[in-house]
């Protein structure tokens, strides 16, 4: 049984070519990605803007304290920051000795780091953890999460990256270390034959599992009870859910990304979202 029933979700916005990530901005504004390299601005009305693309494909995507958004883009293999007015530029492509595969999911700490997640190649255990401090420069977090890392959510005592790992199939998570690594990580829940993707706390510590397959959400309560929070078996309304995301002015409504459809749903829920981090970065290293 459900923890909320699929007729509480409605649309919030269409007409998106299906949408993998989805975020809130510091302006409270949704924002979501394309896979043709699409860059969206949801208005609270649903209306939809396109604000840039970038010619490839985006997966998961993060903003600033100026609205900048940083998407990974899979065909590009680069974090992307896109500004307000739609410019975009190459972030970082990953490191001399170690490019970027299959960048995925961005999050930046209250620092202004962007830690990324690179799945790698799939059942290849080539994945990384990559960190990009402010202004580009990039170096490796971890290479321990190797089997297919996918998102990524900060706790919210900013103490610990938690990472979905699609292939295990299950979540993990390490301590942030002072120096910006990750230290060894430590199992939070097996999930056998299902695919975890995104990841999102709410303001008492529940953890939110967002599934490419099957188009379930699950929460992972502080006290590490796993339980299926919404479900879809026909579809149609969280379809392949990769990714939530929590807004409004007391952060009580989920909305969903779904990347097998065309739109982003949204549902009231009872607890609020976790605040995201929004740092300011400056300019790009070597950037006049």
């Amino acid at each position: 049984m459900s923890e909320i029933p699929l007729s509480s979700f409605r649309t919030f916005a269409d007409g998106l070519d299906h949408p993998e990530g989805v975020s809130r901005g510091p302006n409270g504004l949704v924002y979501a990605g394309g896979e043709a390299g699409q860059v969206y601005k949801v208005h609270s009305d649903g209306t939809v803007d396109t604000i840039a693309t970038t010619g490839g494909f985006l997966l998961g995507l993060c903003l600033d304290a100026e609205s900048n958004v940083f998407a990974c883009d899979i065909k590009h293999k680069a974090v992307f920051r896109i500004s307000p007015t739609g410019e975009v530029e190459v972030y970082s492509n990953g490191t001399t000795d170690r490019k970027m595969v299959t960048p995925n999911y961005p999050v930046f700490d209250s620092q202004g780091n962007l830690f990324v997640a690179d799945s790698g190649n799939w059942h290849k255990k080539d994945g990384c953890i990559y960190r990009i401090r402010p202004g580009g420069p990039t170096e490796i977090a971890s290479y321990e999460f190797a089997e297919f890392p996918n998102g990524l959510a900060i706790s919210p005592d900013a103490s610990e990256m938690y990472v979905a790992l699609s292939n295990v199939p299950s979540v993990a998570k390490a301590k942030i270390l002072p120096d910006g690594k990750l230290a060894t990580p430590e199992l939070v829940v097996e999930m056998p034959g299902i695919i975890p993707d995104g990841l999102a706390f709410d303001a008492e510590g529940s953890l939110y599992i967002a599934c490419y397959t099957p188009d379930i959400i699950y929460r992972h309560s502080s006290n590490g009870e796993l339980t299926v929070f919404a479900e879809d078996w026909e579809s149609t309304t969280i379809s392949s859910p990769t990714n939530v995301t929590f807004v409004g002015e007391q952060l009580k409504t989920m909305v969903v990304a779904s990347l097998s459809r065309w739109h982003l749903a949204c549902a009231n829920v009872e607890v609020a979202g976790c605040p995201l981090h929004y740092p300011t970065i400056g300019r790009i290293k070597g950037t006049a």
